[in-house]
């Protein structure tokens, strides 16, 4: 027998749930990067890696999908075609081989340079359709937000934790 109250659930309750809305502006977010960068080839995962490793060169992997808050299994997808792109070089760690250690390449420091621009449009594309003071206030939200629920994800941020191994500031 189904649930009554559960059938009573219309479209418009769906359309106004904040999960449904959280998906939704990440679809939309994802859709303006990749029009904005489009001639970069780049998704906007490659692009936080590609800032990560330029930030903290030698990251390791598992350090860079703690920083970039990026599943470790899937990351190794994203560092290939990386490293497929002559972005970035992969080294051996001097006190374990078996750890890489993750490096910028020229061409990946230039194309960060030369994306930079095309970057901050789709950011600001996101917010445009809001009144200045309300993007401050979305920001301020999704920020706290984002940072009180950091241990739901199933990969929380762990940025200081990674970069105080590494011995660098975040």
């Amino acid at each position: 027998m189904p649930n009554s109250k559960s059938a009573s659930v219309t479209m418009d309750a769906v359309y106004t749930a904040p999960g449904y809305l959280f998906r939704r502006m990440q679809q939309i977010a994802v859709a303006l990067f990749i029009e904005e960068c489009k001639a970069f080839d780049l998704t906007p995962v490659q692009y936080a890696a590609l800032i990560a490793i330029s930030t903290h060169p030698g990251i390791d992997a598992t350090r860079l999908s703690a920083v970039i808050a990026f599943d470790r299994s899937t990351l190794g997808n994203v560092i290939e075609r990386l490293e497929a792109k002559d972005f970035i070089d992969r080294k051996p760690s001097p006190e374990d081989k078996r750890v890489k250690l993750l490096y910028l390449t020229k061409a990946g420091a230039a194309i960060l340079r030369d994306i930079m621009p095309s970057v901050e449009q789709a950011q600001a594309r996101m917010l445009q359709p809001l009144k200045p003071a309300d993007r401050k206030t979305l920001l301020a939200l999704l920020t706290q937000l984002v940072d009180l629920n950091n241990e739901a994800s199933r990969v929380p941020l762990r940025a200081e934790d990674a970069l105080e191994h590494l011995g660098k500031s975040g």
